[in-house]
């Protein structure tokens, strides 16, 4: 029979390589998305039956009103903290089975309600058959028990998280109590006569826990024994091993660059966490392997078990980040003389915490005396706090290096130190002089909480510095590799900067999360530990009820990862359409650009459409949602929904399309993008102007190109009375005609404008392919006329000039001058293309 040392003490518990098509894979999507999204709603449920579940209820209902019973109680009688665990898992897992039972009736009562409103309302007067009518009472008495079962489960649940609330409120109020209370200094005398009076019991007390431990190793075989040390021997080796192999694979697998040293001082904070742990087992299941522990004992045992990996993890972390055999590994900005100083710091504040821990839980076990609790206690805080102290002055002293001239008036500066080390510094000062300055008091539990809880937030504080510097150097790495595989001309295409944008996000996320649950570590002592978080956030799981519409997580993500697939899958389709398919047709690029354009804003709303069809929000329900837009359009966004529909106009009529030269106002340009609600417009001086689209529709619009494409190229001379008007005729006709860039069709024509007392006006037109192609023409068509002209000896009209002298007296002259050009005697002119 297995020994027990205190009835009072409840009894530990146990924690449990073709290419396909884009466009059919994109269909493919399409018709995938659509699928989930009908099949949203529905989710897996367990195959109890209705009786089963209730009989489920009925014992849950049970152990809520024994719970309740039990929290009433402690009004009176106050509770121990492990009997509040213990009542607050009853309180979960009640929480969870209805939970499960309520999930799984729902469905169950949605088909019985449609089977009945398929028989419909009975007709009054009128006998219904037998099998109608028995079907009919069959259905309702189900529909009720149902219903009933439902609403007991949303009872349950509710009582449960009423009774989880007042625990956390009774175990705040208990560790607020704990650590107000006031005891015996340890400069008292009478402090430590009590102890000398009670410490024969205590040490009587530790008997029964040490001959069952000693009978159990001694019944141990030399078999058992012997697999022991060649667990632990191999559990060495492999330690060893795997010690090498990671630096073998980090130094010539892993590229060089700060991921590098992440991922070694992570990996080597993994070995340190497990070698300690595995051996601890191996002792436990070697002692547990031919006796049977008591309950008590092999609890102590396991908790053991989980201390050593908690030594590993600090040891390890300490190591990780200090890395004072290899300075160049070493992510903290650290001086090598304080790294070196402060390595085995790491290891002694793990035995530290680990033999106090399991002390702690010994006096628990065997219900040691108050003032060993005390003594206990004040111990921890004492070599704490010393062991803090004196790691903060070693480093401060190791950081500031020795003069290198013994006769040198001053000494050299201090080594500089990351900004968390000053953190860190008057952290720990603080906490060590208000930790002793409460064992000298008499707060001995206020003291020994504020000494662990330092400890504490320093490896909450280094695991999170780790983690986060492991996701900031892995993204950045991966950011290096895609930036160097895709070469700096492409880095800034669509698909790479997307991937860029996922990694980054996904970044930011992860380091979101080591934050929050930094947070959750760090308000473990308080009484919100993780469990109670993880509570919280399985509330959450039930949703947030708008109106009809229910949001839970489930479905926010799913409807999310809709609308992603959704925009992907349109975006894969309108660029398949750009690149190869509407090339192959007859459209025109304007065209090919509006058709894709389009595509892409009917894929999206589809897109949104099954997203919001996901979350449960049809399109019946958008009704609201138009309403409280048209509102904020009669206000804000009217000029923001003219542009929109404008552009869907111009996209649709085609009065502008891309490529053309267009006029509007004082901006003259090509035509690059029609956007949603803005055009993009080139001007001759390679710089962009972004027009509104309603200016497009409301404004006169000159475009060059819209039916035409022809350019005309327009050269008007002035030559004297007495030339020969047929010489000058065939001139300038054959200088048009020879010229191979003016079309045949429409032909080039000359014309005779006028005569008057100035001279003959000639007016010389032709036709280009372009009209952007008409100003060089025509200045190859001056150059050649004057050449022409020259050659035969042919002289156009000087301009009149007039200078109008001081003396009053007027000049006139043919003579090329400053003046003023005479509206009968015009310079050669050349038409508009």
């Amino acid at each position: 029979m297995a020994p027990t040392y205190c009835s009072g003490l409840p009894r530990p518990t146990q924690s449990v390589s073709k290419r396909y098509c884009p466009a059919i894979v994109c269909c493919l999507l399409v018709l995938c998305m659509a699928f989930f999204t009908a099949i949203a709603p529905a989710y897996a449920q367990d195959q109890d039956s209705p009786a089963e579940i209730s009989k489920t209820l009925d014992t849950v209902r049970a152990q809520i009103d024994k719970l309740q019973n039990d929290l009433d109680e402690a009004a009176d009688q106050p509770l121990e903290d492990s009997e509040l665990l213990n009542l607050r898992d009853t309180a979960q897992e009640a929480s969870e089975q209805a939970q499960k039972a309520e999930s799984t009736l729902e469905p169950l009562l949605a088909s019985m309600q449609a089977r009945v409103a398929e028989l419909g309302e009975p007709v009054a007067g009128i006998k219904e058959a037998p099998d109608v009518a028995t079907q009919r009472r069959e259905l309702s008495k189900n529909l009720s028990m149902l219903d009933a079962q439902i609403k007991l489960a949303r009872l349950i649940d509710v009582e449960a998280g009423q009774a989880n609330v007042r625990i956390l409120q009774l175990r705040r109020a208990q560790f607020q109590a704990e650590l107000g209370k006031r005891s015996n200094s340890v400069l008292d005398g009478e402090f430590w006569g009590e102890l000398r009076t009670l410490l024969p019991q205590d040490i009587n007390s530790l008997q029964p826990v040490w001959k069952e431990l000693k009978s159990a190793a001694q019944g141990q075989g030399k078999r058992v024994w012997l697999a022991m040390l060649l667990g632990i021997a191999a559990v060495m080796v492999l330690r060893k091993l795997a010690a090498r192999l990671l630096w073998t694979l980090t130094t010539t697998r892993v590229a060089p660059g700060r991921l590098r040293r992440s991922l070694y001082a992570t990996a080597q904070l993994a070995l340190a966490t497990i070698t300690p742990g595995a051996i601890a087992e191996i002792i436990h299941a070697g002692i547990n392997a031919q006796s049977i522990l008591s309950s008590e004992l092999d609890g102590l045992l396991n908790q053991a078990a989980g201390a050593a990996y908690f030594a590993g993890f600090v040891t390890g972390l300490g190591r990780a980040l200090l890395s004072a055999d290899r300075p160049t590994w070493r992510l903290m900005s650290l001086p090598d003389p304080v790294a070196s100083g402060l390595q085995w710091y790491p290891a002694v504040l793990a035995i530290t915490l680990t033999a106090g821990w399991i002390a702690q839980k010994l006096a628990t076990l065997v219900n040691a005396s108050l003032a060993a609790t005390v003594v206990q206690n004040s111990l921890m805080t004492l070599i704490l706090g010393t062991l803090l102290a004196h790691a903060m002055r070693r480093a401060a002293r190791l950081r500031r290096p020795p003069a290198p001239d013994p006769h040198a008036t001053s000494e050299p500066a201090p080594v500089p130190m990351p900004a968390g080390y000053f953190f860190a510094r008057g952290l720990v000062w603080t906490a060590v002089i208000i930790s002793f300055a409460c064992l000298a008091l008499g707060y001995i539990a206020l003291g020994s909480f504020i000494s662990r809880q330092t400890a504490w937030v320093l490896i909450v504080l280094g695991s999170a510095y780790l983690l986060n510097g492991l996701i900031e150097d892995g993204s950045d790495s991966i950011l290096a590799a895609i930036k160097r595989n895709t070469g700096d001309e492409h880095y800034t295409r669509p698909m790479t900067r997307l991937r860029s944008q996922a990694i980054v996000l996904l970044a930011g996320g992860g380091r979101l999360l080591v934050l929050l649950l930094a947070l959750v570590l760090l308000a473990a002592p308080f009484g919100d530990g993780p469990a109670a978080w993880l509570q919280r956030l399985d509330y959450l799981h039930n949703g947030i009820a708008i109106g009809e519409i229910q949001l839970r997580p489930a479905t926010m993500i799913f409807a999310l990862l809709v609308l992603l697939i959704g925009f992907g899958a349109v975006k894969m389709v309108q660029v398949w359409l750009t690149r190869q398919y509407l090339p192959t047709t007859s459209l025109d690029p304007g065209m090919r650009l509006s058709a894709a354009t389009l595509f892409g804003y009917a894929g999206y709303v589809l897109a949104i459409g099954l997203a919001l069809s996901a979350v449960g929000i049809g399109l019946e329900r958008v009704a609201w949602i138009a309403s409280a837009l048209s509102v904020g359009i009669g206000f804000g966004l009217q000029a923001v929904v003219q542009n929109f529909v404008s552009g869907l106009i111009l996209l649709a009529e085609r009065p502008v399309k891309v490529g053309d030269w267009v006029t509007l106002d004082t901006i003259e340009g090509d035509i690059r993008r029609i956007n949603v609600r803005a055009t993009e417009i080139q001007m001759a001086d390679h710089s962009t102007v972004i027009v509104p689209n309603s200016e497009f529709i409301t404004k006169i619009v000159r475009n060059v190109t819209h039916e035409n494409p022809l350019g005309r190229v327009q050269i008007k001379l002035a030559l004297p009375l007495d030339c020969d008007a047929e010489q000058v005729h065939d001139l300038m006709l054959s200088t048009f005609t020879d010229n191979l860039d003016i079309l045949k069709e429409p032909a080039a024509d000359v014309m005779l404008e006028g005569v008057d007392a100035g001279g003959l006006r000639f007016s010389a037109t032709g036709y280009v392919h372009t009209p952007r192609a008409a100003y060089q023409v025509r200045s190859a068509l001056l150059f050649e006329l004057l050449k022409r002209f020259k050659a035969a000896n042919l002289t156009l009209l000087n301009p009149t000039t007039m200078v109008l002298k001081e003396a009053g007296v007027l000049a006139s002259s043919g003579a090329s001058g400053s003046g003023t050009q005479s509206p009968d005697n015009p310079a050669p002119e050349t038409g508009s293309a």
